[in-house]
């Protein structure tokens, strides 16, 4: 298919997103995740073989909506699209104080944004790399951060809060990994982690949402630390697992760091 022919069909696509949305509400979230430069970027990840199609949402957040898509080889992935709007930038500007990667960003919404979406990509390297279940990131470009996707026949897999979970207690020593390797090995805090956002795949539990994740070094990470150890133990505890001490948890994560 012709280059002009691939924009074309994606254009398409996000007019018949438009037009089966039954709200004014999501017709307007379409198209503030859908602006002009955002299906160019989708456009150059289709021209470079990276995916062939995108089809229907599968989760929307507060900063962007994560899509179904297919890669040339008919795989699964799960694209997810930040939007680039003021409210965006607000919402994500109390995680960019004390984070170098955004020195000199600050006032410039759209690049903060872009950054943002590689902060979150690298993030999942880390945690990858330190043995933590995080969808395995593949590529990102500007807005636009394309990953494996966790579930099956285009059905993404629930999250921990609608869950049925098989056993709780060793779901729950899942999740102490999440908050033991990811700050130990990984050096981050994933900074909120909750049943919310954990998916429940086959069994195992897999995190989710890391763009927000801060580095063992940020001078507020104790204190978001210990706040995703109360909500997964609040979660946990109220479903009948044997929890740790919150405050113990908190001491021995941070004393044993590599």
């Amino acid at each position: 298919m012709a280059q002009k022919d691939v924009y074309s069909l994606l254009e398409r696509k996000v007019d018949a997103l438009r037009g089966s949305s039954k709200t004014g509400e999501e017709r307007k979230v379409i198209d503030e995740v859908f602006d002009r430069q955002t299906l160019l970027t989708i456009y150059g990840m289709m021209t470079s073989d990276l995916i062939d199609t995108v089809e229907y949402p599968i989760s929307t957040g507060k900063e962007g909506n994560v899509f179904l898509a297919y890669s040339p080889e008919g795989d699964e992935l799960a694209l997810k699209i930040f939007r680039t709007t003021n409210s965006t930038f607000k919402r994500i500007a109390k995680y960019i104080e004390g984070d170098p990667r955004f020195r000199g960003l600050s006032g410039n919404r759209r690049k903060v944004i872009y950054a943002w979406t590689g902060k979150e990509y690298r993030n999942l390297q880390r945690y990858q790399d330190a043995g933590v279940n995080v969808p395995e990131p593949i590529a990102h470009d500007k807005n636009c951060l394309l990953m494996e996707f966790i579930g099956e026949g285009g059905v993404s897999s629930p999250k921990l809060k609608d869950a049925q979970i098989d056993d709780i207690q060793e779901t729950y020593d899942e999740v102490l990994s999440f908050l033991v390797e990811g700050y130990q090995e990984a050096h981050l805090v994933h900074g909120d982690l909750s049943e919310y956002n954990i998916l429940y795949h086959e069994g195992t539990a897999i995190m989710i949402d890391c763009g927000q994740a801060m580095t063992s070094d940020h001078y507020n990470a104790k204190e978001i630390l210990e706040r995703d150890i109360v909500n997964c133990n609040r979660f946990f505890r109220l479903r009948g697992a044997k929890v740790e001490d919150d405050k113990e948890l908190l001491d021995s994560i941070m004393e044993k760091e590599q």
